[in-house]
């Protein structure tokens, strides 16, 4: 068992190191799995980091607790499952920065708009309406944009810019936003200003709605998150007695470990997926 032990702590110690010191992937992913980890990344604000490494911090995380659990209850069964868990916290964690992310912007889209929507009507042109944001618009959009400026300084070409910012931002909205931008430009949009305004009201009735919602729905999620964590916070604490513990490594124990974490699986995305909220899908991108 130490011998186990010790390989799998040098394999994680390995992987950390590649993974710090090898050459960054690009950023466009094809394969399911990878490209899912990728879009999380763009819509919780991490495009710089790679999905390499959030693997290897899956990979990391779960070798630790699982080193750790097993020298805490010496039962090898019960260090699996809670290195399993350990080792999706962070893409869970991942999801939560995603949704969080989504809300700040939605909530300060409203603002973006009506400021594109005064640079337009003070005469600015669509390139410098944009580009000002990055200085004068939301502070949660004021990377993006100011990116936005140096990539149309140094171009000069607007769709190519407009969609870079589109990969930055990686929200429904702003795809919305960009492409009644795009078209502005391409065909002449007399009536942006107009459009920008009525926009802007959408946006901020559907902010206010959606925030009422979720202030509702939040005691639902909450209260499947503890009906789910409380057994294995149980089962946890039973680490520390290794006489009672050790019966989970039976073939009767690993068939209760294996039934509580499916049927826990089930409950908790049966009760999100009832109280879920519909999400906007970026169509445009």
């Amino acid at each position: 068992m130490g011998t186990v032990l010790g390989l799998g702590a040098g394999m994680g110690l390995v992987l950390v190191w590649l993974a710090l010191t090898g050459p960054p992937r690009e950023h466009v992913e094809t394969s399911g799995r990878t490209g899912r980890v990728r879009d999380l990344l763009d819509r919780a604000g991490l495009s710089g980091t790679s999905v390499g490494g959030v693997w290897t911090v899956c990979l990391v995380t779960a070798v630790v607790v699982f080193v750790t659990i097993q020298v805490v209850s010496r039962t090898a069964t019960v260090a699996l499952a809670f290195a399993a868990m350990a080792g999706y916290l962070p893409l869970a964690m991942l999801a939560g920065r995603a949704r969080r992310r989504q809300r700040e912007l939605a909530e300060v889209w409203p603002e973006a708009v009506d400021n594109l929507a005064s640079a337009v009507r003070a005469g600015l042109s669509l390139a410098e309406a944009v580009t000002q944001l990055g200085h004068r618009g939301p502070e949660p959009l004021r990377e993006p944009f100011l990116a936005f400026g140096a990539d149309y300084q140094v171009t000069g070409r607007f769709g190519d810019s407009l969609d870079r910012l589109k990969v930055r931002l990686s929200d429904p909205v702003g795809d919305r936003v960009v492409e009644g931008l795009r078209i502005a430009r391409e065909v002449g949009g007399g009536e942006l200003g107009s459009l920008l305004r009525n926009l802007s009201g959408f946006l901020r009735e559907d902010a206010r709605t959606r925030s009422e919602l979720e202030s509702r729905q939040a005691w639902t999620v909450n209260g499947a998150r503890l009906a789910v964590a409380a057994p294995w916070l149980v089962l946890l604490m039973l680490c520390f007695q290794r006489e009672v513990i050790a019966r989970y490594a039976s073939p009767a124990g690993v068939v209760v470990l294996a039934g509580g974490a499916l049927l826990c699986l089930v409950a908790y995305r049966a009760m999100v997926r009832i109280g879920r909220l519909p999400t906007e899908r970026r169509v445009l991108s």
